[in-house]
């Protein structure tokens, strides 16, 4: 019983990984390699599932095509630049920070710190509100409010 709790645990983090046996790379190495390209890229159809995570027939293509290329023998970078010129950026877990991309990274920040200007100058104006817009009659009924 103990033993098969043990196999079980051993064998779940694996079973949480779409790539099919038949996908595996005969190589240690470059089955390595594979998984950790594989780490960066998204599944186009799932959210945010890297294509190991993703059950999806594109997250299947995405695995046999950066497979075929490390078999092939080009480097980490010429198998990211050839799934990004062949499914777009969005694919990339971590997407680079320029181009267009660079409004989105820097739009976040931006609102936050005209949020924080906006509130700044409505507490700032709210602490300087006229008191001479009051009567006398006005400012003696605030006074007995405000006394109790």
């Amino acid at each position: 019983m103990i033993r098969a709790i043990a196999l079980a645990l051993l064998l779940w983090p694996t079973s949480l990984l779409a790539v099919e046996p038949q996908e595996v790379l005969a190589d240690p190495a470059l089955e390595a390699r594979a998984r950790q390209i594989s780490d960066g890229l998204r599944c186009p159809v799932c959210r945010n599932e890297s294509i190991d995570e993703s059950h999806a027939e594109v997250a299947r293509d995405i695995r046999l095509l950066v497979r075929e290329r490390l078999v092939a023998g080009d480097t980490d970078q010429q198998i990211m630049d050839a799934v990004v010129a062949r499914y777009g950026e969005f694919v990339l877990l971590r997407p680079t920070g320029n181009g267009a991309n660079l409004v989105l990274w820097l739009a976040g920040p931006a609102m936050l710190l005209m949020g924080l200007g906006l509130g700044w100058s409505v507490v700032r104006k709210r602490g300087t509100a006229p008191e001479e817009a009051l009567t006398e009659e006005e400012r003696a009924r605030l006074n007995d409010l405000l006394k109790g």
